[in-house]
């Protein structure tokens, strides 16, 4: 069986001259089969103005013909055309052209007429694959090009929003796309939290809290990807570019939609896209450096803070399906947040710190949106695979949250909150130090409200037998100091859950007094 062709052969046109209807005849049937578009002419000096006048690919071209023969029709055409794909036939090999005739005209290939087509289809099979390389090199050449153009036009000092949108404009025509946005951090250090901004067009053109409900987890997901890894993401909806700048920061992401290449210009149409997300980097870069951008601060301020409020409720509505899924853990994460604070002050950690361990125990298991109700919901042990879907939240919920920048403090916390000082830990295994602070921090405190909360799949452990699981992993599982601080708070654990109860924090978990144990086998 031949090898499928790179495109759809009726992409490709082909004409046939032979002053004998019988080859023009058995071609035209050979070569429709094959699903080419097909024309024959008998005349060859027709044949020439027909090719002055349209598009043709490939020419399969018989050599002795009246009035002219086939090297005198190719030089005809050579003259106006240099890119046609051509193949002559002979009578016999004895008949053909010289050699050095051939190349002058730049003839790719010639064959015997036979009864059988056979090599001449191959040859048609070789010369179509060299014209699909040669029309991609060519779109490539012309994709540099536009961007050669564009440059100029993203480089200008002008308003922000008009920069933005003239990256998303010229990105358009490269990709044969219609949406597209962009995600941008402000870096001209006005703003120490580096804020994000955002400019949609097409279906994305529109205002910033439709914009971010229009962000589905597995989109916020492929984003935080991109910016995380500094690489472009293809996924079924489009790809997402990184915005990387000449220190190898990411400093923001395009999201183009519905890419429109060939399978045989794949490669080099995301080589364009990857050459064209550089220089618009280097422009916003150059923007920010030079401090020219002319979009007031206030009104950066007031369109980060709708972002950040409408993102934030995207996150916390995540959050919510996610505790939705499991009465069990309704809550959890409330707690998970409330302890981890008080830990952080015990610890005198300044104020950024407990911010951070607020929001990272509000929003760390967020990444469990995408893992299915049915292993959320098991009552009994998972299995090894079952675990391992389990095993991804942690990175999930990072990159959910490393969409915007406004989280990027966050997403370490988050990414490592089931890492073990033993190393025996996911996702990525790490050690002791190598593990943030807050990240220790999160883990005592998830495991220990884990503990002391009804799940499916066991009861709930009194404070006594959870206190002791919690010194059972110190050095191993938990920090030992961050263990013993916890302990100590403890202490006072009926003042902790009447202040909760106050504060409304989790209430459903203590309706009832813990009195139930349990087995700590699965804590998730």
């Amino acid at each position: 069986m031949r090898k499928k062709q790179p495109r759809s052969a009726s992409e490709y046109r082909i004409i046939v001259v032979d002053d004998e209807i019988g080859i023009i005849d058995s071609l035209a049937v050979v070569l429709q089969r094959s699903g080419y578009d097909f024309t024959g002419e008998t005349n060859p000096v027709q044949a020439i103005e027909r090719i002055r006048h349209e598009h043709f690919d490939l020419l399969i071209l018989d050599y002795l013909m009246q009035p002219l023969h086939g090297d005198e029709v190719v030089a005809q055409i050579r003259k106006f055309n240099q890119e046609l794909y051509i193949l002559l036939l002979t009578g016999h090999r004895d008949l053909a052209p010289p050699l050095e005739t051939i190349r002058a005209l730049d003839i790719q290939g010639y064959c015997e007429k036979s009864d059988k087509f056979d090599q001449l289809i191959l040859l048609v099979e070789s010369g179509i694959k060299s014209i699909s390389l040669l029309k991609t090199i060519k779109k490539f050449q012309e994709g540099l090009n536009k961007i050669l153009q564009a440059v100029p036009k993203i480089y200008q000092l002008q308003p922000l929003g008009s920069i933005l949108e003239d990256i998303l404009s010229e990105i358009m025509p490269l990709v044969n796309s219609e949406n597209a946005f962009i995600l941008v951090d402000d870096v001209t250090g006005i703003n120490a939290d580096r804020k994000s901004i955002f400019k949609g067009i097409g279906k994305y053109r529109t205002e910033i809290g439709e914009f971010v409900e229009m962000l589905s987890p597995e989109l916020m997901e492929h984003i935080g990807y991109s910016r995380m890894n500094k690489e472009m993401v293809r996924f079924e909806e489009g790809a997402i570019l990184p915005l990387n700048n000449e220190l190898l920061q990411c400093i923001g992401v395009i999201f183009v939609e519905s890419l429109d290449f060939g399978s045989d210009q794949l490669d080099q149409g995301i080589k364009l896209l990857e050459i064209y997300a550089s220089q618009a980097a280097s422009s916003l870069s150059n923007a920010f450096l030079h401090s020219m951008v002319n979009m007031k601060n206030e009104e950066l301020n007031k369109t980060y803070d709708q972002l950040r409020i409408r993102y934030m409720d995207t996150i916390e509505a995540l959050r919510l399906v996610v505790d939705a899924k499991d009465i069990y853990t309704r809550g959890h994460s409330d707690r998970v947040s409330y302890y981890a604070v008080k830990i952080g002050k015990a610890l005198d950690l300044p104020e950024n710190d407990l911010e951070l361990l607020r929001i990272s125990g509000v929003f760390h298991d967020v990444g469990k949106i995408g893992t299915a109700d049915d292993i959320l919901s098991k009552s009994d042990r998972l299995k090894a695979e079952e675990f391992e879907e389990i095993k991804k939240h942690p990175m999930k919920g990072a990159q959910i949250l490393s969409a915007i920048s406004m989280f990027k403090g966050v997403v370490p916390i988050v990414q490592c909150h089931h890492e073990r000082i033993d190393g025996k830990g996911y996702p990525q295994g790490l050690l002791g130090p190598q593990i943030p602070l807050l990240s220790r921090i999160i883990s005592v405190v998830d495991a220990f409200d884990a503990m002391t909360s009804d799940r499916q799949y066991r009861p709930r452990m009194d404070l006594d037998t959870a206190r002791n699981q919690l010194r059972l992993g110190r050095d191993t599982q938990f920090d030992g100091r961050i263990v013993d601080i916890f302990l100590a708070i403890l202490d006072d654990y009926n003042l902790l859950l009447g202040e909760m109860r106050r504060l409304h924090i989790g209430v459903d978990c203590f309706n009832e007094p813990i009195q139930r144990t349990g087995s700590a086998e699965r804590i998730i």
